[in-house]
Formats: C-alpha cells, sequence, structure tokens
C-alpha cells in the first residue's frame, strides 16, 4: 500500500548537494559520513555465515484476503505480500542499523553534480534480472517511466514531481536530472524499483499498456522469484541460487531461505488459531488484548512457540483518525477540536490496551524532527507569513492531546468541545446536536473490520453526550479500499507510516494538489497554503538547520487544525516465533522493520 511505499522510499534518504565537486562513492549519508566504508564485508546485524536453505512460513501482512494480480504498481487489484520487497532490486539498499544512508545495490557508485541538479549511477555489469538479461541503463529509465506514467499510483509522481528527466549515457550509466537541488531526490531516485523492459510484452513482441500487466510474472532482479501459487490460500517465493548479488556486502548473509510461503487467512481469529497449531512459523501482533491474553498454549508451554518484543528506534508514526474536511460537518476546525476532546485514551488504554500503548502526539514521532514547546525565530520565520489564515495556537506551544487522568478532567473536556460546537453554530435541540437548520450531527466512522467497533465505544458514548452520533460501519475491504480512494468516508483510521527523513511524500499526504487528486494519500482534504509552503520549504532545505524548523512549522500545522485526531503506537515490535524451525542474528538492528527482518536475515533451524 502507499503507506508502505513512502516509508521504504523514505528510509534511505541522502544529504546530496554540496559545494564540492562530484565525485562517485559507495554510498551517502544524508548528515556526516556513512557508517560503512567502501570495501565492508556484511552489514553489521546479520550473520554473514547463515546458512542456506529451509522454509520460512508468514502469514500475510496485509488486510485483503486474497490476491488477483502480480503487478504492485498499478493502482487496481490486490498484488500479494512482500512481493515488491523480495523480487526487485533497486540502485541503493538502506542499513537498518543506521538512518539516511544509502549504499550501492543495483549501482555500484552514484555522483551528484555541484550544483545538485542531477545524480548519476553506474550500473554493476553482474547486475542480472530473472530472465538472465544483464540490468541496463535503459531498464533503470523504463521503469522510471513507467511509474510516472497514468496506470500507477498517484503517490509516485507526487514523490518525483521534481525529477526532470531520466538521461541514458551508456549501457551502464544513467542520469536523473532534477528541477531544483533537493536533498531527498537522489534517495528518492535510488530506492525505486527496477524491472525489466521485457515484463509485460505481449504476443506481439510489444509492450501491453501497464494497466494490462496484471498476472505477468514480474521480471524483476530480486533474491526471490514467484513459486507455487493457490489462489486465495498462498503463495511461495523461491530464492534463486544464482541471485547475481548474493556475495555483495550489502546482501552477504540475507535472502536465507529457500522458500517463503505466504498464507492467508479469512480473519484474526483465524490466524491466531492457525499460529498456535504450527500452520505457519511467525506472526506479528497489533492487538494489545490478543498479546495478552491469548498468546498461549501447548506450544508456549513446550518452547516451541516463543513470544518476544524487539525494542526498536523506528519513527513512531502518526496512526490517527483521520476527519475528511470535504465533508461539510467536518469543514471547520473548532467541529474537529471538539471531536478530539471527547476521546478519552487514558480510559482505553486502562481497559483495552493493557497499557501496551503510548499515546501519538504529532507526526514526526520518536525522530530528529519531533516538535516541542514554543516555536522558535526560524520556525516563526515560516509561520508568520501565514499568521491570518493560522489558528493563533500555531504561534504558541505545540499541541497536546487532552489528558483524561480521571473523571472530571473529562467533564473539563466536554464542556470545552461544548462551547467549541457552540460557537460553530450548534446547540442541542430535542435531545440532538442540530445546526440552524435542525439538521442533526451524525457522523459515520468507516472500517473493514468489526473488531474496530471495540475501540470507538468508549468515544461514541462520549460524543453522543455532546449530541453527536456517531455510526460504525464495517464495510467488505474491497469496498473499503474503493471508497478510501475516492475519498468516500467521514471518519477512518490510517496508520501513517513515520520517516525520519521527510521530504516530497508530504506533499501526497498533505499539500493542496493533492486533495482532489483520486487515490492520493491526502485522506484529509488538506488544502492550506500554509502547509504547502512548510512541505516545500522541508523539501528544499540543504541543512539540517534548515530541515528542522520547517518540519517543525509543519507539525505545528497539522496539529492545531485538527486535521487528526492523534491514536497510539507501540514502542516495540510483538512476535511470535517457532524456536524449533527458526535461528536469528544475536544483533537486533535498532531500525528493523519488523517481519521484512526476519525474512531478510532469519535462516531456518537444521533439523
Amino acid at each position: 500500500m502507499r503507506y508502505r511505499l513512502i516509508c521504504s522510499l523514505s528510509l534511505l534518504c541522502l544529504a546530496l548537494y554540496s559545494g564540492s565537486p562530484a565525485r562517485a562513492a559507495h554510498a551517502y549519508a544524508m548528515w556526516g559520513e556513512p557508517a560503512l566504508p567502501a570495501g565492508f564485508d556484511h552489514l553489521p546485524y546479520v550473520n554473514p555465515g547463515a546458512p542456506k536453505g529451509g522454509e520460512l512460513r508468514l502469514v500475510s501482512n496485509l488486510r485483503a484476503s486474497t490476491f488477483d494480480k502480480y503487478n504492485p504498481f498499478t493502482i487496481r487489484g490486490n498484488a500479494p505480500a512482500y512481493l515488491s520487497a523480495l523480487m526487485f532490486d533497486t540502485l541503493l539498499s538502506g542499513s537498518l542499523a543506521e538512518t539516511a544512508t544509502g549504499y550501492g545495490l543495483l549501482a555500484e557508485d552514484v555522483a551528484v553534480a555541484p550544483d545538485g541538479l542531477s545524480a548519476t549511477f553506474r550500473l554493476r555489469p553482474e547486475a542480472r534480472f530473472h530472465n538472465g538479461k544483464p540490468v541496463l541503463a535503459m531498464d533503470v529509465k523504463h521503469s522510471f517511466d513507467t511509474l510516472v506514467g497514468p496506470y500507477t499510483s498517484p503517490a509516485y509522481k507526487t514523490m518525483l514531481i521534481e525529477v526532470a528527466g531520466v538521461d541514458v549515457l551508456d549501457d551502464r550509466t544513467v542520469r536523473y536530472r532534477f528541477h531544483k537541488p533537493n536533498r531527498e531526490l537522489p534517495l528518492t531516485v535510488g530506492g525505486l524499483p527496477v524491472f525489466s523492459r521485457d515484463w509485460g510484452l505481449g504476443e506481439d513482441g510489444k509492450p501491453k499498456p501497464f494497466d494490462q500487466v496484471v498476472m505477468d510474472i514480474p521480471i524483476g532482479s530480486g533474491p526471490y522469484r514467484i513459486g507455487p501459487v493457490n489462489f486465495g490460500k498462498d503463495i511461495t517465493y523461491v530464492r534463486d541460487p544464482q541471485y547475481w548479488a548474493r556475495d555483495l556486502p550489502v546482501r552477504r548473509g540475507t535472502a536465507n531461505f529457500d522458500r517463503v510461503l505466504i498464507k492467508i487467512y479469512k480473519d484474526n481469529t483465524a490466524r491466531l488459531e492457525a499460529l498456535k497449531a504450527g500452520e505457519f512459523d511467525l506472526m506479528r501482533f497489533f492487538s494489545a488484548g490478543d498479546w495478552a491474553r491469548r498468546v498461549n498454549g501447548k506450544k508456549f508451554d513446550t518452547g516451541e512457540l516463543v513470544k518476544a518484543e524487539f525494542p526498536n528506534k523506528l519513527p513512531t508514526g502518526f496512526q490517527s483518525y483521520v476527519l475528511n474536511t470535504r465533508r461539510p460537518l467536518l469543514a471547520d476546525r473548532r467541529v474537529r477540536e471538539a471531536l478530539g476532546l471527547a476521546f478519552d485514551f487514558e480510559w482505553m488504554s486502562r481497559q483495552l490496551f493493557y497499557g501496551a500503548y503510548q499515546r501519538v502526539h504529532g507526526i514526526f514521532g520518536n525522530t530528529m524532527c519531533e516538535t516541542h514547546g514554543n516555536p522558535t525565530p526560524a520556525e516563526l520565520a515560516l509561520l508568520k507569513p501565514w499568521r491570518k489564515e493560522l489558528p493563533p495556537e500555531v504561534f504558541g506551544p505545540m499541541f497536546e492531546p487532552p489528558v483524561t487522568a480521571d473523571a472530571m478532567a473529562l467533564r473539563t473536556h466536554l464542556r470545552r468541545a461544548q462551547a467549541l460546537l457552540r460557537d460553530a453554530g450548534w446547540e442541542v435541540k430535542d435531545g440532538a446536536l442540530r445546526n440552524a437548520r435542525g439538521e442533526p450531527f451524525v457522523l459515520e466512522y468507516m472500517d473493514s473490520s468489526e473488531g474496530g467497533v471495540r475501540t470507538l465505544s468508549s468515544w461514541q458514548r462520549n460524543l453522543a453526550k455532546l449530541g453527536i452520533t456517531l455510526r460504525f460501519r464495517s464495510v467488505d475491504f474491497a469496498l473499503y479500499q474503493q471508497r478510501l480512494q475516492k475519498f468516500d468516508f467521514d471518519i477512518t483510521t490510517i496508520a501513517y507510516q513515520g520517516t525520519n527523513n521527510p521530504g516530497q511524500e508530504f506533499a501526497d499526504l498533505f499539500g493542496s494538489q493533492a486533495a482532489d487528486q483520486e487515490d492520493s494519500g491526502n485522506f484529509p482534504g488538506v488544502k492550506n497554503p500554509a502547509v504547502d509552503a512548510a512541505i516545500r520549504a522541508m523539501v528544499s532545505a540543504r541543512t539540517l538547520d534548515q530541515v528542522l524548523p520547517a518540519c517543525h512549522a509543519l507539525d505545528r500545522i497539522i496539529a492545531h487544525e485538527h486535521y487528526l485526531i492523534p491514536q497510539w503506537s507501540a514502542p516495540t515490535h510483538r512476535m511470535v516465533y517457532n524456536a524449533w524451525r527458526l535461528a536469528r542474528p544475536q544483533v537486533v538492528p535498532p531500525y528493523s522493520p519488523g517481519e521484512m527482518w526476519v525474512v531478510d536475515t532469519w535462516w531456518a533451524q537444521k533439523p
């Protein structure tokens, strides 16, 4: 989905503008030097001697209950879980031990022009696609041109809008040109999937329109290919024993399983019971209730299944209730703030979450961009041109979600909410909150899981005290996706991925241009020139001193405009794994992405 796409591209961010002459290098680091020098042997968190073989059995990490295509880049339909990560290599590859650094994978080196207006990648001569053909500069250009074409997710077009073009200099050298210097763009293009020009050729040898490339087996250059498939049940990826990059430093000790089997289950209960029965080897948990009360049984008692929490330093993300400001009921900032005042996280933490979660405070949690206190002079310089358009609170302390330590605190919040609603033209009449036309205040919360009603119930009760009716609507996941793409909802939950290196992707999430673009990531419908200006400042920044004020300005605006009601995040990856079948490296990388850490670096126990 879009959020994983944005996260995966952002994690590799590089600082690529400097006044010194361009020179080819094995890696780029955004701030300072890369942790690993040229000629390094392997990544610090892998076992370079890990044995190859065996099978890893996983459960799908997607909410879709099946898949109907092999093309993960087109808009319509659902591709199998993990396909893109396992089958497509990129020019640059990140490290889970550091942020803002990219090391050469398909590219043996990269050089950025002194003016910051281009980045040149030289491809490794040994790089090969699954069909045995070399990875050439024309394939890189073809992949880029396809991804910004008419049939793919708008997120690509938004993130790559500042790419002026791609030049093929020779068979192994490709140059990306940029409209203006941008510290993020060389990373962004370096993190794009590269696929063969032969993928999607018709019987006549001519390329089909990309939206008609549906069940054609992808031709990538990654460590795995598609193996046996049982539609609606599972898909197996098989390791390519001739994988071209198996001995590269960035790949040594990774892709250790001969087979990665992805099983599909219809609901959470079926998944959990299948785990306990030993039908697969690993499952990541997002439900605090399941983790606290239902992860038990005979296989746990014998030690076959191990319940483990792996700490990490990843951004917390900003999972939130999204308020669709395109809806007239949610267009008024005062109404949105009132809805947030009725949300009682502390009660939910005690009664539902077993204290397992922490509250989300902003869009940059657990990163250098996390915002606190009053604006600095540099932040104010960015905000002051928009003083008339922004609420005065933006120019004061950073927004903090209301805390309800006791019943009196909640009562105070609800009184404040009543006052805001009254100022916005809403009064309680005949037992319901109504506007001047006598229309009741009724909202719909949309989810693709019936389980969501449990976490929503306390918010519904508090809103009812204000005279607001919040109805829960559970829809099939396919319909859920369709309604999200068309922004046909009042309120929903989005688990936004965080990033240590924010950039152009935020134009897709909050930019005015994306607000009216179907299938964009701007779910709240933000159309705010101050937000656009902050994003431009963030993207164009060339130093850390320029990045931070722009991030903080954006964070303050989003928070004080109440487009989102922040939810919660977990500080660890909660996973159950089969210790009799799986072995892992001793080092847990600080920026581990959960299941993909297992897929990339664990290995099979010997029988």
